[in-house]
């Protein structure tokens, strides 16, 4: 096991190994996630590899902090608070509304300061230049809650707790409105390797709409469909977090364009 120091800011939380790390993997959750998700991470990873965790506004620490309801502002907001560790190799990961995050996350760091990550990993999500098939923010309280239900997205004690809810749902919904109502703007496709990651019971993407995320690289793409529902990076941690330490193990320059599709035993 890794020693680890942890290190938490307005907008990252950093788990730091007693040595410093070759790279940083930044981590981005889904709607209505924190940094919690993946505070079991570390010690799975490579010990190279320094765990970044970004916090969103209105979650976890930053509960009292208002949430975003459009995507482009909390971009460049994290963007900005990434922007100072951006002194070694790094990556990012993101499911969800994550994977929308990172990918815009990653554009704009390439517009700001010509960089590119070692690898782009995005999961559970269709491709961003894709309309959102199953929008559900504009629904009334109890159908968005109920809809909310169907996907596992929270605990079923949390669900059940009136007052609980009452203080999660407004960043609940904020979160789904600014995934979904987001606007992809055409650029050039990015040079790093990207792998993207479906579940294979998901109801919100098919292995089509995860697929398309290829035409979002000039370099390695890759495609792995693990067993579970839209919440498999939860059911199938240890599964993922395997493919996740094998690609953060290779040097990125080794690796020529290619696509490969994969699913996972």
């Amino acid at each position: 096991m890794q020693s680890l120091t942890i290190a938490s800011g307005a907008w990252l939380t950093r788990f730091r190994n007693s040595h410093p790390g070759r790279m940083r993997l930044f981590c981005v959750p889904y709607a209505g996630g924190g940094s919690q998700v993946f505070q079991r991470w570390p010690n799975s990873l490579p010990p190279g590899v320094e765990l970044c965790c970004l916090n969103l506004p209105g979650h976890g620490k930053r509960l009292v902090d208002a949430a975003y309801s459009e995507l482009m502002p909390l971009v460049a907001e994290a963007s900005e608070a990434i922007l100072p560790l951006l002194d070694r190799p790094f990556a990012l990961f993101g499911h969800s509304m994550g994977a929308l995050i990172s990918f815009e996350i990653t554009r704009s760091i390439r517009r700001k300061r010509q960089l590119s990550p070692e690898h782009l990993f995005v999961s559970g999500c269709f491709a961003p230049h894709l309309p959102d098939p199953h929008p559900m923010h504009h629904l009334a309280d109890q159908e968005f809650v109920d809809a909310v239900r169907r996907l596992n997205g929270l605990p079923e004690e949390v669900l059940q707790d009136a007052e609980l809810m009452e203080l999660v749902l407004p960043a609940l919904r904020a979160d789904f409105t600014a995934a979904e109502t987001y606007v992809h703007i055409a650029e050039p496709a990015l040079s790093c390797p990207i792998t993207a990651f479906a579940g294979s019971r998901d109801p919100l993407t098919t292995q089509e709409s995860v697929e398309a995320w290829r035409i979002h690289t000039m370099g390695a793409f890759s495609f792995r469909m693990l067993p579970g529902d839209h919440f498999f990076l939860i059911s199938q941690q240890a599964l993922l977090l395997s493919i996740l330490s094998a690609e953060l193990d290779k040097p990125c320059s080794t690796n020529p364009p290619h696509s490969e599709i994969a699913t996972a035993p």
